[in-house]
C-alpha cells in the first residue's frame, strides 16, 4: 500500500513469490488481517486481495490449497461477516464470500453457507441483514434453483425486509436481492408468486427520494431497470402505478439530472422489451404522449453562445448538455421500439408549437426530434411526407422575418440541423417518393451550399449528396445547377480549417456522379480525377479527412466510369491497399445499376460488391493485387464494430477467387497454376464458414451463405471432404438456430399485448429468415451439383434436419427449398438416389397441389426429374403422377402470370412420363392431355403468345 514505486514493487514480488511457494500460509495471513487488523485500510485491502486469490481466474489458487485451509478460510471469512462495522469493507468482504462460494458451491463445496445466511437474514441485527442480502443478491444465479422449495420462506423474508420503517441499507439489498432471484426463476407461475413485492420494491425508491437519498434512490432505479430489461412482464400488472410514477421522476426538476435520467431509462428499457413484452407499452398512449414531451423539452436544454451566430465551424457537442444527450439518444431508441403509428401521431401533435415559437431553440429541437424519429418511422413519415418536407424546408428561413441581430431562424446551427433532418430523412426514400419534392429541397440547399459558414455548407453537401445518391436518374434535372458548386469548393478548399469541407464535396461530387451516370458526368469526371490524383500526390497529414473521403469517391468513380476508369487502377490501388489496412471502411461505395459494366463483350469485367455497394472492375486485371487485398479482407469478415464493413468483406469473397481463377484461365498469372486458387481456396472458405458460425445477424448470415455458395460454385471441385465437411456442419448449425428464432417469435406472438405493430416486425423478421434459408437451399444445390453422388453421405446427416420442412406447419418457401433440395438430388446422383424415392415421392406428389405456385412448381419439376431418372422405381406411380398433372394444366388460372411457371413444369413433366414411361400409360389419357395442348398450342400460336412446355410436341408421338 506504499505510495513508493519502488517499496510496492518490492512487496508486490515478495507478495507474489509467497503465492507460488507458499499459498497456505499466505492465504491465512490474509484472512488473519481481515479478521484481526485494528487498521480498516488493511482490513479492506486483505479483503481485496484475497478475493483476487480465490477467483476463478489465472490466479485461482484455492484448489491447491489443503482441506484444512480450505476449511480456515471459510469459517474466517463467515466469522468476520459477523464482526465487521466498517460498511465498506462488509461489501468488499460480501464481494470476497461471493466469488468463492460461485466456484465451490455448485459442487457442494460450502454447505455451511447457505443455513448461515438464513441465520443472517432473519436476525434483528440490521448489518447481518444487508450482510446476507448482497451474498444473496451476487449467488442467485448458483443457488435460485436450489431454493425453489424454500419459496414461501423466501417470501417472506423479502416482505419483510423490504417493508417500510426496515433499515434503508437492508431495503435497498433486499431490492437486489429480490431482482436478482426473481430472474434467475425459469418458471412464470414461480415468479407470479412474488408479484405482489412490486408495491414494496417501489416504495423502497419513493422513500429514498422522499428522504433526500437520491445516491440510495438512483442504485433502486438501476436495479429495476435491469428488471425492466429481463423480466418486463414481471412489471405488466402494475404496469401503469409504475410507468406514472417514473414519469413523475422524471418531470421532478428539483431532483438531480442523474436521478430522473435513470427514471426515463427505466421507461425507454420496457419499451425496448418487445421480444420479452411485445407491443406491452403502447396499450399505454398516455404515457408515451408524456414521456415524448419530456424528451423534447430536454432537447431545450442547450447552453446558447451568441457566437454561433458568426461561427465558421461546428463543434458537435458545443452547447449540449447531459440533458440534451438523453433526450436524443432516447428519442431514437423510442421510435424504433414502438413504432412509427405510435410515435408519429404523437410527434405530429407537438412539433407544430415547437416550429411556431419564437425562440430558436424549439426549432433546433423540433428539428432535431425529426431527424431522431425518421428511422424508427420511415414507414408512416412516408405517408405523411408533404407535412414533414414542409416542416423540414421551412426552417431554412425564418417565415416572420425580423432585425438581422433578432432572427435565429437564420442560426448557423439550426441551418446546419435543418439539413441534418433532410439527410436523415432521404436516407431512407425511394426515387418515386423523394422525387415530388426535390424542387424545393435542392434549392434550399444551393441557398445553404452558398452561405459563408463552414457549418452550414458541409450539413448542405452531405444532405445534397444523400438527395442525389436517393433520387438516381432523376437528378439529371439539378446536374448543370449544382455541379459547378460543387466543383469550386473541392478546388478552391485549400486551407487546413477546410479539409472536411473539401473532403465532403468529394463525398457529393461522387454520389452526384453515379446518381446522373457516366454519360452527364463524364466530361466533369475527368477535371475531378485530375483534383484528387493532384491530391493523392500531396503530402497530406495523418488526421486529414480527405484520404479516407477521396479513396471512396474513387472507388464510386470507378464504379460509374466502368472501364473509362481502367487507365486509372494503377494510381488508385497503392493507396487503397494501404489505407484499407488501416481503415476498413474506406472501401464502402454506392449500389446502382450495373447494367454498363454487365453490357461488355469482356467476361472479365466484373462488379465487386462492398457491403450494399458495388465497384465494377476488370477483374482478372486485378490479379496483381490479391495477395495484399485477402489479408486484410479476410479477417474483417469478424469486424463486429461495424455491420457494413462485415457485409463488405463478405460480399468481396467471391470475387478474389474469381478474379484469381480468371487470370489463370486467360494466362494472365504471372506463371501461377490451379494450385493458387486451390491455396486462395483454402484461406477462403474455411474463414467464411467460421466467420458465419459466429455471425449475430441474420441478414448478414444470409449473405455470407450467399458468398460461400458462389465460392464453392467457382472453386467446388477444388474443396476436400473436410472442408465440405465443415460447410454441411454450420448448415445444420444455420437451421437449428433458424428453427430456433422461429419458435421464439412464435412464443411472442402469443403474448397479450401483442399487436398489429408487432406483427408488422415479426413479418419482416420472418422474411429475413426465409431469405436465410433460401440461401441455405442454394448452397447445398451447389454442393449437390459440384459433388454428385459422393454428396449423399452428407446428405444422409442432413435429412433429418430437411424433412421436417415438408410439413404444412412450415412456411411455404421453406417447403419450396426442401423440395428443390430433393429435385437437385434426383437430377444429379440419379441411380445413386433411387433409394430415397419411397421417402420423398409421397411428398412430390403431395405438394404437386399445394397452394403456393411456387411450391407447386418445384414439386412438379421434381416429378419430371424423377419421370426422367427414376425407371422402374417411378413407374408404379405414373398414373398418380399423371393425376396431379392433370389439376395443374387443367386448372382455370393455369397460365395466370402467378402460375405459369408450375403450368410450365407440369407439361414438361408430362412430356418426360409420356417419353420414358410411354409403355404403361393409359392411351385414352395421354390423348385427353394431347388434345388439351394442342387446343391451347394453337390458340397460343393465334395469339402470338410465347410457348412453355415444347418438350411434349416432339416426345409424346
Amino acid at each position: 500500500m506504499s505510495t513508493a514505486n519502488d517499496q510496492r514493487s518490492q512487496a508486490e514480488s515478495l507478495f507474489n513469490l509467497c503465492k507460488q511457494t507458499h499459498p497456505d500460509a499466505l492465504s491465512l495471513k490474509l484472512a488473519h488481517l481481515l479478521h484481526s487488523s485494528p487498521h480498516p485500510e488493511a482490513r479492506a485491502m486483505a479483503a481485496i486481495l484475497l478475493r483476487k486469490q480465490l477467483t476463478r481466474d489465472d490466479s485461482y489458487i484455492y484448489p491447491s490449497l489443503s482441506p484444512q485451509t480450505q476449511s480456515a478460510l471459510k469459517s474466517t471469512l463467515l466469522d468476520c461477516v459477523r464482526r465487521e462495522t466498517a460498511k465498506t469493507i462488509t461489501k468488499k468482504l460480501c464481494d470476497t464470500i461471493s466469488e468463492l462460494a460461485s466456484s465451490i458451491l455448485p459442487e457442494g463445496g460450502w454447505p455451511e453457507l447457505l443455513p448461515f445466511m438464513f441465520q443472517c437474514i432473519t436476525s434483528d441485527n440490521p448489518k447481518l441483514r444487508e450482510s446476507a442480502l448482497l451474498i444473496f443478491a451476487q449467488l442467485a444465479q448458483y443457488i435460485g434453483e436450489t431454493l425453489i422449495p424454500h419459496l414461501d420462506t423466501l417470501h417472506s423474508v423479502f416482505i419483510q425486509c423490504l417493508s417500510s420503517g426496515t433499515d434503508s441499507d437492508v431495503r435497498i439489498a433486499a431490492l437486489g436481492a429480490a431482482i436478482n432471484f426473481i430472474q434467475c426463476l425459469e418458471s412464470a407461475a414461480d415468479r407470479d408468486r412474488f408479484q405482489d413485492l412490486l408495491p414494496a420494491m417501489m416504495q423502497t425508491l419513493t422513500e429514498a427520494l422522499n428522504s433526500g437519498q437520491e445516491a440510495t434512490a438512483q442504485e433502486a432505479l438501476e436495479l429495476l431497470i435491469e428488471l425492466a430489461g429481463t423480466e418486463p412482464r414481471f412489471l405488466r400488472r402494475q404496469i401503469v402505478d409504475v410507468v406514472g410514477a417514473m414519469l413523475q421522476i422524471a418531470e421532478a426538476e428539483s431532483l438531480e439530472e442523474g436521478t430522473r435520467q435513470l427514471a426515463i431509462e427505466f421507461v425507454i428499457t420496457l419499451a425496448e422489451a418487445r421480444e420479452r413484452a411485445p407491443g406491452m407499452m403502447r396499450k399505454l398512449p398516455q404515457f408515451i404522449q408524456r414521456l415524448f414531451g419530456i424528451l423534447m423539452k430536454m432537447l431545450l436544454d442547450i447552453e446558447d453562445d451568441p457566437a454561433w451566430h458568426n461561427a465558421e465551424t461546428e463543434d458537435e457537442d458545443a452547447g449540449e448538455t447531459s440533458n440534451y444527450s438523453v433526450g436524443q439518444e432516447c428519442l431514437d431508441r423510442l421510435a424504433i421500439s414502438l413504432g412509427g403509428n405510435t410515435i408519429v401521431p404523437v410527434a405530429s401533435e407537438l412539433l407544430p408549437a415547437y416550429l411556431t415559437a419564437p425562440e430558436w431553440q424549439e426549432h433546433h429541437a423540433a428539428l432535431i426530434t425529426l431527424a431522431q424519429i425518421a428511422e424508427g418511422c420511415s414507414k408512416v413519415m412516408i405517408k405523411n411526407l408533404e407535412q414533414v418536407v414542409s416542416m423540414v424546408l421551412n426552417s431554412f428561413q425564418d417565415p416572420h422575418p425580423r432585425p438581422a441581430a433578432m432572427d435565429d431562424f437564420q442560426n448557423p446551427r439550426v441551418q446546419a440541423h435543418a439539413a441534418s433532418a433532410v439527410l436523415n430523412f432521404s436516407e431512407n426514400c425511394t426515387p418515386d417518393i423523394l422525387t415530388p419534392y426535390l424542387d424545393g429541397i435542392v434549392s434550399k440547399l444551393l441557398v445553404l451550399l452558398q452561405n459563408g459558414k463552414q457549418m452550414v455548407q458541409e450539413g448542405a453537401l452531405t444532405a445534397l449528396a444523400s438527395v442525389a445518391d436517393s433520387s438516381q436518374e432523376h437528378f439529371q434535372k439539378y446536374y448543370d445547377a449544382v455541379m459547378p458548386y460543387l466543383k469550386a469548393i473541392l478546388v478552391n478548399a485549400t486551407d487546413k480549417a477546410n479539409r472536411m469541407l473539401r473532403a465532403k464535396s468529394m463525398e457529393c461530387i461522387s454520389l452526384v456522379g453515379m446518381a446522373v451516370g457516366k454519360d452527364k458526368f463524364r466530361d466533369d469526371a475527368k477535371q475531378v480525377m485530375e483534383v484528387l490524383m493532384s491530391l493523392q500526390g500531396s503530402q497530406l497529414e495523418t488526421d486529414d479527412p480527405t484520404t479516407s473521403y477521396m479513396l471512396q469517391a474513387w472507388a464510386r468513380l470507378c464504379k460509374c466510369l466502368g472501364q473509362d476508369f481502367l487507365p486509372y487502377m494503377n494510381v488508385v490501388m497503392p493507396p487503397l491497399l494501404q489505407s484499407a489496412q488501416l481503415k476498413p471502411d474506406v472501401i464502402i461505395t454506392s449500389a446502382d445499376s450495373d447494367a454498363d459494366i454487365d453490357e461488355s463483350d469482356d467476361e472479365s469485367i466484373e462488379t465487386i460488391t462492398l457491403g450494399d455497394k458495388r465497384i465494377g472492375i476488370k477483374t482478372s486485371g486485378f490479379f496483381p493485387w490479391i495477395d495484399q487485398v485477402a489479408p486484410t479482407l479476410v479477417p474483417l469478415l469478424k469486424f463486429y464494430f461495424h455491420e457494413e464493413v462485415r457485409k463488405a468483406a463478405v460480399s468481396a469473397m467471391p470475387e478474389l477467387l474469381r478474379s484469381a481463377k480468371l487470370a489463370v484461365e486467360k494466362g494472365q498469372s504471372q506463371g501461377r497454376n490451379e494450385s493458387y486458387i486451390k491455396q486462395l481456396s483454402d484461406y477462403i472458405i474455411p474463414a467464411l464458414v467460421e466467420a458465419l458460425h459466429k455471425e449475430p445477424e441474420t441478414e448478414i448470415c444470409a449473405s455470407m451463405l450467399d458468398s460461400l455458395n458462389d465460392c464453392v460454385q467457382i472453386s467446388g471441385p477444388l474443396l476436400d471432404e473436410s472442408q465440405v465437411r465443415c460447410i454441411v456442419d454450420e448448415i445444420k448449425e444455420v437451421i437449428t438456430a433458424s428453427s430456433t428464432r422461429k419458435s421464439e417469435r412464435g412464443e411472442r406472438s402469443k403474448a397479450e399485448d401483442f399487436d398489429a405493430e408487432e406483427r408488422e416486425l415479426l413479418k419482416e423478421e420472418n422474411e429475413q429468415e426465409e431469405e436465410l434459408f433460401d440461401q441455405v437451399g442454394d448452397c447445398l444445390g451447389t454442393l449437390i451439383k459440384t459433388f454428385k453422388a459422393s454428396f449423399l453421405p452428407f446428405f444422409d446427416e442432413l435429412s433429418s434436419y430437411l424433412t421436417p420442412m415438408w410439413g404444412k406447419d412450415k412456411t411455404s418457401e421453406e417447403r419450396r427449398i426442401a423440395i428443390c433440395i430433393f429435385d437437385d438430388i434426383a437430377e444429379h446422383c440419379r441411380e445413386a438416389a433411387l433409394k430415397y424415392y419411397d421417402t420423398y415421392l409421397p411428398f412430390l406428389l403431395d405438394a404437386c397441389n399445394d397452394e403456393n405456385p411456387d411450391v407447386r412448381q418445384a414439386a412438379v419439376y421434381g416429378i419430371g426429374v424423377c419421370a426422367e431418372f427414376g425407371g422402374a422405381v417411378f413407374r408404379p406411380l405414373v398414373r398418380e403422377a399423371l393425376s396431379r398433372l392433370d389439376v395443374v394444366i387443367r386448372h382455370p388460372n393455369a397460365r395466370h402470370s402467378d402460375n405459369v411457371m408450375a403450368y410450365d413444369n407440369a407439361v414438361s413433366a408430362l412430356g418426360k412420363i409420356c417419353q420414358f414411361h410411354r409403355e404403361i400409360i393409359d392411351a385414352a389419357q395421354v390423348v385427353k392431355f394431347l388434345l388439351f395442348f394442342m387446343f391451347f398450342l394453337l390458340r397460343s400460336t393465334v395469339n402470338g403468345a410465347k410457348l412453355f412446355g415444347s418438350g411434349i410436341v416432339c416426345d409424346a408421338k
